[in-house]
């Protein structure tokens, strides 16, 4: 099993201006609305806005059981609102609340195996919650830029698991993947129609699987690794045999920031762009992960193939990434050793009782950035 070299020694070397995404004369002073900011992603995004100066407000449900919100406490550094994507009514107060320059809109169901059971939640989350969103900015003066996170899922399958470029087609064959889709097509009209004619930026990130330090979600792979190898017990996998584009969180999220901050300062970009993984990686099954993942935990690599029924769900998924390398100077630092080695020294901190996971977090974000 190879998943590439990577170490997280000696990461002080930059010797280059940070890109613009993640430089803090950018983001500082910024009134960013972040939804999202209880969740897995939204919580690496809060610290990591935060790190850099930004005013944030996040829009979320209330955390519930553990979670990185909870664990690196996320809500002592940002200032938070409950409320759901579901009621346009608490969206609107919040929006009017923080008065946004920028958005990050991250917020929704995010299980594919939630979808599965509970449909029209799922849609009435990812697709009215993003059109309650975007409703709500339309009256919002000084607002810049919008960027609405979907997933790699938005596409039509490709049978033969080539790598999907912005410009195939939209669908979706099970509700999660339908539900992302769908609020592509309503962000791009909701855009046209109100927010494009008064000088708003708005665009959609498809971004792949991440991995990462402090995700607990049930039906995921590596929090349900992680459970499997403190409770000794083999790890129950839906599809060993698939392949996904596996990216550390941050380097997924250094893309999000360093295309709202080029969409704010009116580049030239597109309305849509991918983030994956290098294309010169070599497709990652879920099993080889999981094994990694349990190795560097330190746990036996232990596996068994779970023999429930699951939601159908496509076996082979890749990003084609050129545009935002090409056209923001954007690219992955971790290498999936890197990322895999990260991902085990967050959960086995945790494991061991640091008393201030919101710090590790941070020092996390902070080698991530000193990575040339």
């Amino acid at each position: 099993m190879v998943l590439g070299g990577g170490t997280v020694e000696g990461l002080a070397r930059v010797s280059h201006p940070p890109p613009r995404g993640l430089d803090p004369r950018f983001w500082a002073g910024k009134r960013v609305l972040l939804t999202g900011h209880t969740g897995f992603k939204g919580g690496w995004a809060a610290l990591w806005l935060h790190r850099l100066g930004a005013r944030v407000t996040g829009l979320a449900l209330p955390p519930e059981g553990l979670t990185l919100c909870g664990s690196a406490g996320i809500e002592r550094l940002v200032f938070g609102h409950h409320a759901d994507l579901r009621d346009p009514a608490a969206v609107a107060d919040v929006v009017r609340a923080c008065h946004p320059e920028l958005v990050l809109h991250l917020g929704a169901q995010a299980l594919v195996p939630t979808a599965h059971h509970h449909p029209v939640d799922t849609f009435a989350t990812n697709l009215l919650g993003t059109v309650h969103l975007l409703e709500a900015l339309r009256s919002v003066d000084g607002l810049r830029a919008v960027l609405i996170v979907t997933t790699d899922k938005v596409y039509l399958p490709a049978p033969d698991g080539t790598p999907h470029r912005e410009a195939d087609r939209l669908g979706g064959h099970e509700p999660y993947a339908a539900s992302k889709a769908a609020c592509e097509f309503a962000t791009a009209a909701m855009a046209r129609t109100y927010l494009a004619p008064r000088g708003v930026a708005v665009a959609t990130a498809r971004g792949g699987n991440v991995i990462g330090g402090g995700d607990f979600a049930f039906g995921r792979l590596v929090p349900d690794a992680v459970r499997a190898a403190l409770a000794g017990v083999p790890l129950a996998l839906r599809n060993p045999h698939a392949t996904r584009p596996w990216q550390h969180v941050l380097d997924c999220l250094s893309g999000y920031l360093a295309y709202l901050a080029a969409l704010a300062e009116r580049d030239p970009v597109p309305a849509a762009l991918n983030f994956g993984p290098s294309p010169a990686s070599t497709p990652v099954t879920v099993a080889t992960l999981a094994s990694a993942v349990q190795e560097a935990l330190g746990a036996a690599a232990s596996w068994i193939t779970d023999p429930a029924p699951h939601p159908p769900e496509t076996h082979a998924l890749a990003l084609d990434s050129t545009q935002a390398r090409a056209v923001l100077g954007w690219r992955d630092r971790m290498s999936p050793r890197l990322a895999v080695e990260a991902t085990a020294d967050w959960y086995r901190a945790w494991a061991d009782g640091e008393p201030d996971m919101g710090a590790l977090t941070l020092r996390q974000i902070a080698a991530y950035e000193a990575l040339s």
